[in-house]
């Protein structure tokens, strides 16, 4: 997924500025999907303003500096549609925890252990996050069909948090385990 394509959905469902793209979405509302800076947030809205994808107005204001206020174009709203419809290669995902455990046999089990119990305690204060999500549950018709999708997102985000911390806890029970323990060298 690209960074622009983020953007332009949270864009079309409200005008905003790069500042409240940081704080209001990608702090907030779509944390748990996806990241960004206010750097990246900053050269992607000029990257897409280039483009003829959004425009910007400035909003003078007293006593503040002025507001650039970005809104989706024709062409913005073209473009995401295509790419909302578009199939997309799986991802590989990054995740440093899994490069240090394919190396960590150099390390001894009560480290590895207590790395993975500090994953565990992150993963768990995540799901509890978003567990915290105020959104209707799927199948309640009061929900909106952005509400579906949205809860539809959020559901395999709190499955993929659930099924990681019960990986982490075998994988803590396995090195805990006797036939982990490193063989002593005579």
């Amino acid at each position: 997924m690209s960074l622009a394509h983020a953007i332009l959905g949270l864009l079309q469902q409200k005008e905003r500025t790069g500042y409240d793209l940081k704080t209001d979405c990608f702090d907030q509302c779509i944390a748990h999907l996806w990241t960004a800076d206010q750097a990246q947030i900053y050269r992607t809205l000029d990257k897409l303003v280039e483009q003829g994808l959004i425009t910007c107005t400035i909003e003078i204001q007293r006593d503040r500096p002025n507001r650039k206020v970005y809104h989706v174009t024709a062409a913005g709203n073209a473009e995401l549609t295509r790419w909302l419809q578009g199939s997309h290669p799986l991802p590989t995902i990054r995740d440093p925890l899994l490069v240090q455990l394919f190396f960590a046999d150099q390390l001894p089990n009560e480290a590895v252990i207590h790395l993975l119990e500090q994953q565990l305690a992150a993963r768990c204060e995540r799901l509890a996050e978003c567990s915290s999500i105020e959104l209707p549950a799927l199948g309640d018709v009061s929900a909106s069909r952005q509400q579906v999708m949205q809860r539809l997102a959020l559901e395999l985000v709190m499955q993929r948090e659930q099924t990681y911390i019960d990986w982490l806890k075998t994988a803590i029970a396995a090195i805990a385990s006797p036939m982990t323990q490193p063989i002593e060298q005579s």
